[in-house]
């Protein structure tokens, strides 16, 4: 969805084992004025939920544009990447992702190896921490706001509608698309479980989700996280990391309060540096306040000495 991208970035394609990945970065020779291949790379990963793709990102990574290689990517079955037909499983998405790393990671002309900052949220940064405790030479830094497993500490925390509902063929996909794939619905999901500050949802947010809630099959992947099939226990694995981790969090997020990223940061204080709640914001601080995060990230940059 490159018209709800900011000017000088443009649409490329990685190819995974589960299809085409779409993702943005600068025009080369661009306004920036400097060639994007001599820069470090820094993905932008967005997190899961109804019309979710790389849009999520897109008030913050320009501000990086300078210093960094910009990637950010449709995750398969969202945006514009691939959708295949599939009971999507969290294997799926650590395998793409790592997948899609490893491309990124040699894209510069490097001889070797050059591992790679990231910056995620939701879902996707609980499964980068999983991907971080299996394979850390991937990573140089995490930059996560509001990582979850969405079952913490053996608590469900995203599941809104009955499992026999969601999980009953031709049902499902009926209340995908009433409740996902119309401007009404995708508003109301923004206003009342992302957002804290309604003045704060334009009306290009709102356009930007349901252009990607509309691609076709874009029901499987967000099914299969509605049903579950996508949670796990964050508090498993965040003990096993060892990537330096920096976490925002918005203060009012719903599903996954503050209180329990704080329970999750305190489990490896070691590998954990900074965590930062940001007042009077939900679980999408970067889409409410991206000056305040893009303020708090090049902070944890200098700090990270990255």
């Amino acid at each position: 969805m490159l018209q709800f991208q900011p000017p000088g970035f443009e649409q490329k394609v990685i190819e995974t084992s589960l299809g085409s990945m779409v993702y943005y970065t600068a025009v080369e020779d661009s306004w920036l004025g400097q060639r994007q291949a001599e820069l470090p790379p820094l993905i932008f990963l967005h997190g899961f939920g109804g019309g979710a793709s790389a849009y999520e990102w897109s008030k913050v990574y320009p501000a990086f544009a300078t210093t960094h290689r910009i990637f950010a990517p449709d995750l398969i079955g969202w945006g514009e990447s691939a959708h295949p037909v599939r009971d999507y499983q969290i294997a799926d998405y650590l395998k793409t992702l790592t997948e899609f790393i490893e491309k990124i990671a040699i894209s510069g002309g490097e001889q070797s190896f050059t591992p790679v900052k990231v910056v995620a949220s939701l879902l996707t940064a609980g499964f980068t921490i999983r991907l971080a405790t299996e394979r850390p030479e991937l990573f140089q830094t995490l930059f996560l706001v509001c990582p979850s497993g969405f079952a913490d500490f053996g608590q469900d925390a995203g599941r809104r509608l009955p499992l026999q509902v969601i999980g009953t063929p031709l049902l499902d996909k009926l209340i995908y698309t009433l409740g996902a794939t119309n401007e009404v619905a995708v508003r109301s999901f923004l206003e009342r479980f992302l957002f804290a500050q309604l003045e704060r949802l334009s009306e290009e947010i709102v356009e930007a989700y349901l252009a990607s809630a509309q691609q076709p099959n874009g029901e499987y992947a967000a099914l299969a996280f509605l049903r579950g099939d996508l949670y796990f226990d964050l508090a498993l694995y965040i003990q096993q990391l060892t990537v330096p981790t920096f976490i925002l969090w918005g203060e009012e997020a719903q599903f996954i309060s503050v209180n329990l990223g704080k329970r999750l940061a305190a489990l490896n204080p070691k590998a954990i540096r900074r965590f930062q709640p940001i007042v009077g914001t939900g679980v999408l601080p970067h889409l409410e306040q991206p000056e305040v995060v893009i303020g708090l990230l090049q902070g944890y940059f200098s700090a990270a000495n990255c």
